[in-house]
């Protein structure tokens, strides 16, 4: 039994779907780290110094976010995937090319968020399931601080 566990004393087939799992948050947040960032960068209008504020904390927030994943990927014993083109082909989070409108770029977060808080859901179950309390606690915090963007963001929106 001892044998079929990792370093850090979980089940290793379970830590490999857990990292493919967390693979595919990265590159969700690779995308969605630059897409806020290309939001922060063109953002035009008469919102313009809200948003290229709060745009700026989400990018900033996403580059920690996708540190501790790329971190969690590696102490469960995997590599995590560091090309824009392993991003690009492992990411539901389509690239947002040349957006200065601040209604659609929060419709584009909005959207950016229905694919994160879902793989996150699915991740929190699969790491109770395997008693690997590290990713649990980062999906738990990570779950807790969207749910109350959607919510803001949302409220920006009047939705």
């Amino acid at each position: 039994m001892k044998q079929n566990l990792n370093q850090i004393g979980l089940d290793r087939t379970a830590s490999n779907d857990l990292a493919d799992k967390l693979n595919e948050l990265l590159a969700n947040y690779q995308i969605f780290y630059m897409n806020a960032r290309g939001f922060h960068w063109n953002i035009k209008g008469e919102k313009f110094f809200e948003l290229h504020l709060k745009f700026e904390e989400l990018y900033n927030d996403s580059l920690v976010k996708i540190d501790e994943i790329a971190e969690r990927i590696l102490t469960l014993g995997f590599t995590p995937p560091h090309t824009f083109g392993d991003y690009i082909e492992l990411s539901k989070i389509k690239v947002a090319k040349n957006i200065s409108n601040g209604t659609e770029a929060i419709q584009l977060i909005l959207k950016g968020y229905e694919v994160l808080l879902p793989l996150e859901r699915e991740l929190l179950e699969l790491s109770g399931e395997s008693n690997d309390e590290g990713t649990n606690a980062l999906m738990s915090d990570y779950i807790r601080e969207q749910e109350k963007l959607i919510w803001m963001y949302s409220a920006y929106l009047n939705q």
